[in-house]
């Protein structure tokens, strides 16, 4: 099935480039996870749901025994890195004031690096979330994988409440080994609780990549006569002249750039601040270049 999300000439032109941890990963030297396995260890895991595609050698069939459901063994020497996809599925993200909404935005930036995390023999899983985490794809680096990632991408439909920062704990809590966490929102939420969030990520060790994706609207405010603002999470409605209000909304979203930027920056992330109207390419070129491996001397 060919999806709207992705590039077949944007694949080709990024495959060249590695997607690197920043950090140590379960089986892997820094900076370096291109190899499936790396050292002897075969270090027993976790346990996961089995899913259609799963080499079936690996069920554990006493574990079906117990519980009467399917389990795959997981070990550490499995992949280097896995990767895990928060995208915030909230009324907001479904917000285009020209061109692609936010959503088809993050469904292309995750879809892209999920393809190529695969592609070099990582694992990307995905966690989708409204008012609650509502979706969620195992990590898993066969390439048959792919397909239900992106079919659960294609089906994400942005409505109601966000519930991005309770998405983000319940993620943290779930993955039991280091991982590369990839949040893809524009962060209307609670900001003063934003950063218990990211720290919780950064307690549990995971490298962490933060995409803010806004509207160029929503960044300039450019009108020429009075509107009529709807809240795309929660109905409420105000009529405005904008005019009279821009120098006071500019410096709000300046202080909540800002302080989305710092809290990510206090976490370690690797931040990036995403119009929508910017062509993919150049962002992600520069995102994967920037975490390649610093040449000594």
């Amino acid at each position: 099935m060919k999806y709207s999300f992705l590039d077949d000439t944007l694949l080709s032109r990024l495959g060249s480039l590695p997607l690197e941890a920043r950090v140590p990963m379960m089986g892997n030297v820094v900076g370096k996870h291109s190899s499936l396995h790396r050292g002897s260890s075969v270090e027993f895991a976790e346990y996961r749901n089995y899913v259609p595609g799963d080499d079936t050698r690996r069920l554990d069939w006493k574990a079906f025994a117990r519980s009467d459901r399917y389990y795959i063994k997981e070990f550490e020497a499995d992949t280097n890195l896995r990767a895990y996809f928060i995208i915030d599925a909230s009324g907001s993200m479904n917000f285009a004031s020209t061109g692609e909404p936010k959503i088809q935005i993050a469904r292309r930036i995750a879809a892209t690096l999920a393809y190529l995390l695969v592609n070099q023999g990582d694992a990307a899983g995905l966690s989708i979330c409204t008012d609650k985490l509502h979706l969620e794809v195992p990590a898993s680096r066969r390439p048959a994988h792919l397909e239900r990632f992106f079919s659960s991408l294609n089906q994400v439909e942005p409505a109601g409440k966000t519930g991005l920062l309770k998405a983000i704990h319940e993620v943290a809590e779930k993955i039991s080994q280091r991982a590369w966490v990839v949040i893809l929102s524009d962060f209307f939420t609670d900001v003063s609780e934003l950063g218990d969030a990211l720290q919780h990520l950064r307690y549990r060790k995971h490298d962490i990549a933060v995409f803010h994706l806004m509207d160029p609207l929503e960044l300039d405010f450019k009108f020429d006569r009075p509107r009529r603002f709807v809240d795309m999470e929660d109905g409420t409605v105000l009529i405005s002249e904008p005019n009279l209000i821009a120098q006071e909304y500019h410096a709000a979203m300046n202080e909540f750039l800002t302080s989305v930027r710092d809290l990510s920056h206090d976490a370690s992330a690797d931040y990036r601040l995403v119009r929508t109207d910017a062509e993919l390419e150049p962002l992600l070129r520069d995102f994967l270049t920037a975490r390649l491996p610093k040449s000594k001397g």
